[in-house]
């Protein structure tokens, strides 16, 4: 299956929110901010558009939401946890 566009954006926003986290990273947990529409994009692609695990960064070892469904929580391949919220 290929991605649609919207999933590919999805997926191209993941990669940025994966290369940023490290950088602003305090200890094992990172917060990084995308806004309200990347924020729904980026949700979109993980949690209701079936979008195959094989497109997702392989960096990505599980994701969930938190807060009340308004963080997209990720964990990755180092042990990084990385809170996606809106600004």
């Amino acid at each position: 299956m290929d991605p649609s566009l919207h999933q590919q954006q999805g997926i191209n926003h993941l990669r940025k929110v994966l290369a940023y986290a490290p950088m602003v990273a305090d200890g094992d947990t990172s917060q990084v901010h995308l806004t309200r529409e990347d924020w729904y994009v980026v949700a979109d692609t993980l949690f209701t558009l079936d979008t195959p695990r094989e497109a997702l960064p392989e960096a990505i070892v599980s994701f969930d939401l938190a807060n009340d469904n308004q963080t997209i929580r990720l964990v990755t391949t180092g042990g990084l946890t990385v809170d996606v919220e809106q600004m």
